[in-house]
């Protein structure tokens, strides 16, 4: 447990109980930058397309490009940083790389996003 401390006269509402409760619930700020880091990932809308691509079937960045539109390169480049981030996956058939979704969680992420604009 972190040792809080908070001075009393500088929050309107909150009581130093409150305070020291809510930053004990607190993440450390490195898995804060983490996970900043990863919603970042989400913020390119070419890497949402080649998500949801990836939610229909496993695909070769050559049928994804053509799917969606773009060049090969700019879909192996957006690959490679869904891949760094463990967003995808890929396996090799031959010479040809496969991706997918790397689990659920990426599907997950991605329909809550849907649902939270929707409201």
């Amino acid at each position: 447990m972190k040792e809080n401390t908070c001075p009393t006269d500088t929050y309107l509402c909150l009581t130093p109980e409150r305070v020291a409760d809510i930053l004990d619930e607190m993440p450390p700020d490195e898995q804060l930058y983490d996970l900043a880091e990863l919603f970042k990932i989400f913020g390119d809308s070419t890497r949402i397309r080649i998500l949801y691509a990836l939610f229909e079937a496993e695909m070769c960045v050559g049928d994804i490009a053509q799917l969606l539109g773009l060049s090969q390169t700019a879909v192996s480049h957006q690959l490679r940083v869904l891949k760094i981030n463990k967003l995808v996956k890929g396996r090799k058939e031959g010479k040809i790389v496969f991706y997918a979704l790397a689990d659920e969680h990426v599907r997950r992420i991605i329909d809550q996003g849907m649902e939270h604009i929707a409201e």
